[in-house]
């Protein structure tokens, strides 16, 4: 198992396939932005499924593939497969705008991915369009109607709570993931790049305290996954609601992931500038147990906490240029 200099085990890794996306929510990416990473940077499938496979033998567990938007990444489920064969990996899932899962999620679960989560900020179309910058909501609600009927399960929805511009629709999201058994996870926005310094985040305390009144939402001790949510449960257990909170409440003495960009660059911290660029190794021809060593070498860089809250302009670069 890789442990860093801290003791936590890193068994957790989110792949970013592409930087890119059909959607321009105002917290992830500036409007006008074009400074994409040219495809001939993007790591190959073969290259992927190298460092993947070298991180599963080192005790890596957990695979998320994310973006960007994934799905704009052709052939995903072809890649989708060739990971969840890797001896080691036991939970291959998904972040996904959603607005192409409708064509794809029969063909992504028949491939390994079991479980998804999908961004969704509100249930009310003109304050969709006005978080991602088009008409979204009806190809988003298809997308996840779509990965249910396909079998993933659980379905996670990501609400980013803006202060100012959707905390007002929280209760109805809530109601939404209950009558369709979704497990919802609160987000607080975090500074990433301009476009989330821009960005009003929402301290989840207070909504916290108001949805266990509302919706007699009850403590639920278990985890679901291996993200940083912490869990209420409806007095069924049926639906749970999550709150990740970066800003008020930070997770970062139990953090158990590390980020690699479609680019190849390791990112060790969402806060931080710890990087290590893979893309050399994998293209100068190193072996299996040389990445397995660059890859140990690079845990041992990852710094203990993020600093969004002492120093929210650090972070210049925006989050699909990370991986979400």
């Amino acid at each position: 198992m890789l442990r860093d200099r801290y003791g936590r085990s890193i068994e957790y890794l989110r792949l970013s396939v592409t930087d890119r996306c059909d959607l321009r929510c105002s917290y992830c990416i500036p409007k006008g932005f074009k400074g994409f990473e040219e495809p001939q940077h993007w790591l190959t499938f073969d290259e992927i499924e190298r460092v993947v496979a070298a991180f599963a033998r080192l005790g890596t567990r957990r695979l998320r593939l994310t973006g960007g938007e994934p799905l704009l990444r052709r052939n995903l489920a072809e890649l989708a497969g060739r990971l969840s064969s890797l001896p080691g990996i036991d939970d291959l899932s998904l972040s996904t705008n959603a607005t192409r899962l409708a064509h794809h999620a029969g063909e992504l679960r028949a491939a390994g991915v079991s479980r998804i989560n999908v961004s969704l900020d509100s249930l009310d179309r003109a304050c969709m369009h006005q978080i991602t910058g088009r008409d979204s909501l009806g190809m988003i609600l298809d997308g996840i109607m779509a990965g249910k009927a396909a079998g993933f399960d659980p379905i996670k929805i990501n609400m980013v709570a803006l202060r100012g511009v959707n905390e007002h629709q929280i209760d109805a999201m809530v109601a939404f993931c209950i009558e369709h058994q979704f497990v919802l996870r609160l987000i607080e926005a975090m500074p990433m790049g301009a476009s989330g310094r821009d960005t009003s985040w929402l301290d989840l305390g207070p909504v916290e305290r108001h949805l266990r009144r509302h919706f007699g939402l009850i403590h639920q001790p278990a985890k679901l996954g291996g993200g940083p949510a912490r869990y209420l449960a409806t007095p069924d257990g049926r639906t749970s609601v999550g709150f990740i909170t970066p800003m008020s409440q930070h997770f970062c003495a139990d953090c158990n992931r590390v980020r690699l960009s479609v680019d190849g660059t390791l990112y060790l911290c969402l806060g931080q500038e710890d990087k290590v660029d893979m893309r050399p190794l994998l293209r100068g021809g190193a072996s299996g147990a040389e990445l397995e060593q660059a890859i140990r070498a690079a845990i041992e860089l990852k710094p203990e906490k993020h600093e969004f809250r002492e120093q929210p302009g650090k972070i210049i670069r925006f989050m699909s240029q990370t991986g979400g």
